[in-house]
């Protein structure tokens, strides 16, 4: 099968486009004949070599932490799942990535893919919409008639999070750009998304009411907290979480959520996507279809 991996840590350059051998399903995985996969900022990051330490990958590596695609065959001890259905997931960072003809997922982490868009477009879905999800509504705890203010709201997860937090009834305020906030009425939540100084991170904290909440999803930056206040600041990484992307294709089926898909690529032009990004100039969410 066809795959791009990289044999050593570097620029975009290091991705190859080559020939490997077809993985098979172990005890508890299924392999997926994989539609789609979309770029993430931290595929660049585990590229460059700038997360050995958090997210340890086994060179050579195959990228691609979201995956859409056809379940191709099932490992023993699998139930639920089985050949020919369409599934999207959140593949664990430090395996093998979805850059490829056919990747190898643990079952548990799969969920039906949304019906109402084409499947490689669903891989636009796992990694920002569950980091949307859940810093909404399991760290904030968002709710009804509160109000939220998203810092970084242009980009992918900020999408998700503006359409969610305003389904679940929440006064949502969007930034999505550089410059002051000046609010007349205090948030009980915000959410950064931006990459920020530390000094503009702290500045959010004078935005939050008393016993408000900050989510922060830039977490080389530790998120601040206002003890005297009752201001808790919370520093988000992602999971996992198949039930919740189960739930987030529901509400793409049912036409309250919406998937955005700036631009797609074919497999082999993903050192491409890797170079724009590292430029600065990839916008929106980017699929890479197989």
């Amino acid at each position: 099968m066809k795959a791009v991996r990289f044999h050593s840590y570097g620029e975009p350059a290091v991705l190859i486009h080559e020939d490997v051998e077809r993985p098979v399903a172990g005890a508890g995985q299924v392999l997926i004949r994989v539609a789609g996969t979309s770029f993430n900022g931290v595929d660049g990051n585990i590229r460059a070599g700038f997360m050995q330490g958090p997210i340890p990958v086994t060179l050579p590596h195959t990228p691609g932490i979201d995956v859409s695609g056809t379940v191709a065959e099932v490992g023993a001890g699998v139930t639920g799942i089985a050949a020919g259905d369409r599934v999207i997931g959140f593949l664990p960072m430090t395996g093998d990535g979805a850059s490829a003809e056919y990747v190898v997922a643990p079952a548990e982490i799969l969920a039906p893919a949304p019906t109402t868009v084409p499947l490689a477009d669903a891989a636009a879905l796992p990694a920002v919409g569950l980091t949307a999800w859940q810093a909404l509504f399991e760290h904030a705890k968002l709710t009804a008639g509160q109000r939220v203010l998203i810092n970084g709201a242009a980009g992918a997860v900020g999408g998700y999070a503006v359409q969610l937090a305003g389904s679940a009834g929440a006064h949502v305020i969007a930034k999505t750009g550089p410059g002051s906030i000046e609010l007349t009425e205090k948030v009980d939540v915000v959410l950064n998304l931006a990459p920020i100084e530390p000094a503009e991170l702290a500045g959010l904290l004078d935005l939050i009411g008393d016993g408000g909440v900050l989510v922060n999803t830039t977490v080389w930056m530790p998120a601040p907290s206002d003890e005297q206040r009752g201001v808790r600041g919370i520093d988000l990484y992602v999971r996992s979480d198949a039930a919740q992307l189960g739930h987030l294709a529901e509400l793409v089926d049912a036409g309250d959520l919406r998937i955005d898909v700036a631009q797609r690529f074919p497999l082999a032009e993903l050192p491409t996507v890797h170079a724009q990004a590292a430029a600065g100039h990839l916008h929106g969410k980017t699929v890479i279809t197989i």
